[in-house]
């Protein structure tokens, strides 16, 4: 159970981190932020939205307990950099930076995979 938790926790708290980095801009709506979703042909008003849900995602995975709501957090990150993929994709083509991406999703798939064994391991 040590070893789960451990994984669990820390791939988590990586993955929740990074999301919540990236959310802050949107917030706060850096002209940096502003000008990368726009030339993705997002509007202005979208920027602050996604970044307010990309934090209550992150903050929802954090937050001990709740099952239920971590599911929807994880399908809603997951939502969220699938699209971003997809939309620079569409756009700008593919660039080696894209590559970065590996290491996120193998974060967030490692935190959603041992999430379940943990709930599992608790359960019993």
């Amino acid at each position: 159970m040590k070893k789960i938790k451990n994984i669990y926790w820390s791939s988590t708290i990586l993955f929740a981190g990074f999301m919540a980095f990236t959310a802050v801009p949107d917030i706060l709506l850096v002209p940096e932020a502003k000008t990368f979703i726009m030339q993705l042909g997002y509007p202005e008003y979208f920027i602050p939205f996604i970044g307010v849900a990309k934090l209550l995602g992150s903050i929802a995975l954090v937050v001990p307990g709740y099952k239920t709501i971590k599911e929807w957090a994880y399908a809603g990150l997951t939502y969220d950099l699938i699209a971003a993929i997809y939309s620079n994709l569409k756009v700008n083509g593919f660039d080696m930076g894209m590559l970065t991406m590996i290491p996120i999703f193998a974060a967030l798939i490692i935190s959603y995979v041992y999430c379940q064994k943990y709930f599992a391991a608790k359960a019993r």
